[in-house]
This record gives C-alpha cells, sequence and structure tokens, in this order.
C-alpha cells in the first residue's frame, strides 16, 4: 500500500490519552501502512517530551515514541519543495489577513507536496490553505480546504 494520510500531532498522541478516540484508535490500526507524520511533528511531540521533568508520563511517552512512532511510521522531511509552497501559500494567506501558525503552514505543506490527506481534529487550523484535503478521524468527517 501507499501512504494516504500525513498525521497532525494531535492524532499522532491520542493513543497516550487515558481514554483515548475510539474512531481514531480504529483508524490507526486500520490504515498503519498508509500513514507518515512530518519532521515538524515529530518535532513537536518531542519538545513536549523533553519538556516533562523526570516520571512515570514522560517514560510513557518517551517509550511510545521510540516503539510506535520511530521506525514504524514514516517520517517525511520539510524539504525544498515544501518550503516552496509553504513560502508561497503563507504570502498568499498573509495578504489575506489569515496568517497561520509557522508550524501548522509547514506541517500542511509536507502534506500537500506529498498529496496526503492531513489528519487533524484542529481543521480551523488549516481549512484556509487551498486544495488540501484534511480529514477529522475524530469526528470522521471529510474536508477540503478552501480555494
Amino acid at each position: 500500500m501507499s501512504l494516504q494520510f500525513l498525521l497532525d500531532s494531535n492524532v499522532l498522541s491520542e493513543p497516550l490519552r487515558s481514554r483515548p478516540n475510539s474512531r481514531v484508535m480504529e483508524r490507526l490500526v486500520r490504515y498503519e501502512r498508509e500513514i507518515a507524520t512530518s519532521t515538524t511533528v515529530w518535532q513537536e511531540l518531542l519538545f513536549g517530551c523533553e519538556r516533562l521533568p523526570p516520571s512515570r508520563k514522560r517514560q510513557q511517552i518517551e517509550t511510545y515514541l521510540a516503539s510506535k512512532v520511530l521506525g514504524k511510521i514514516p517520517i517525511l522531511p520539510y524539504d525544498f519543495q515544501a518550503a516552496t509552497w509553504h513560502a508561497q501559500e503563507r504570502s498568499r494567506l498573509v495578504s489575506m489577513g489569515r496568517t497561520p501558525a509557522f508550524a501548522d503552514s509547514q506541517i500542511a505543506a509536507v502534506a500537500k507536496v506529498n498529496n496526503l490527506i492531513l489528519v487533524t481534529n484542529n481543521v480551523s487550523d488549516y481549512e484556509n490553505f487551498a486544495d488540501l484535503q484534511i480529514r477529522n478521524w475524530f469526528l470522521d468527517e471529510p474536508r477540503i480546504g478552501s480555494l
């Protein structure tokens, strides 16, 4: 199977919740060979973990990242093609008064240039990006960005 979905941080971290969303968990299993994430998402997850003091929770996150993410899920780079799309799209949105968060713009760019559907629970953070396919596995609503 080929890659179909790029997971945002809130989806990739869902298994760490005390009560993970059953829709998300089912899709993580169903699409396990079709999911990827981005280097920006990896940074967000690792940064969150690094900020925690030594604890059981931190150990749980470190174990999850090492055993379930690293080496199991492709982590796609924010590369030249993504940076180019990002600059053009961010410029378009800024000129419209809709300045997106920089990290979200990078994640959107990696999804777009790899022709992947971005899976997130924060649809509103991404809906202004042109022709970006978005899906919310928490609600099971297919969404496509504006324009």
